[in-house]
């Protein structure tokens, strides 16, 4: 738990100055916006992040989608049943050990890519930013996660 330092100001108490509200926003922002472009192809945001995985590197295990996308498999195993009804991946167990199940695009799937390649450019044009803008925010925000994600040391390490 953080020290309890007095704050320097009470704008630090201000839903305007929070990093969490700035984000948390920016992300329902986002995701309005990819909505009409997603819904053309028939997938949800969930469902795109998977396929832009998928398309990087196909055949993957869930637990690697997993933890790429920052899903637990009771999120993601829901989602990958839905896209299989949907025809763009299939779910395999593997052979070497079946507790393990693959993620594999189908032609479906492999397809969607050519449909979705627009949505970044749509993206880019929305944000009025530069493609090196976005970017550098991208490894901010990034970094950001790493920061946040990253085990507490225990007082007595300090």
């Amino acid at each position: 738990m953080p020290s309890a330092a007095p704050l320097l100001d009470e704008r630090a108490q201000q839903l305007d100055h929070q990093l969490c509200f700035a984000l948390y926003s920016a992300s329902l922002a986002m995701t309005k916006l990819y909505k009409p472009l997603l819904d053309q192809l028939g997938l949800t945001y969930p469902q795109y992040l998977v396929m832009l995985v998928l398309w990087e590197r196909d055949a993957l295990m869930v637990s690697e989608l997993g933890e790429r996308l920052f899903l637990d498999s009771g999120t993601l195993t829901p989602l990958l049943k839905r896209m299989e009804a949907a025809g763009w991946l299939l779910r395999q167990r593997d052979t070497a050990d079946e507790r393990r199940v693959r993620a594999t695009l189908t032609d479906a799937g492999r397809a969607l890519r050519q449909q979705a390649a627009g949505i970044p450019a749509c993206v880019l044009q929305q944000s009025q930013c530069t493609l090196d803008e976005l970017q550098a925010l991208t490894r901010q925000v990034q970094q950001l996660r790493g920061r946040l994600t990253a085990p507490i040391p225990s007082p007595a390490s300090l």
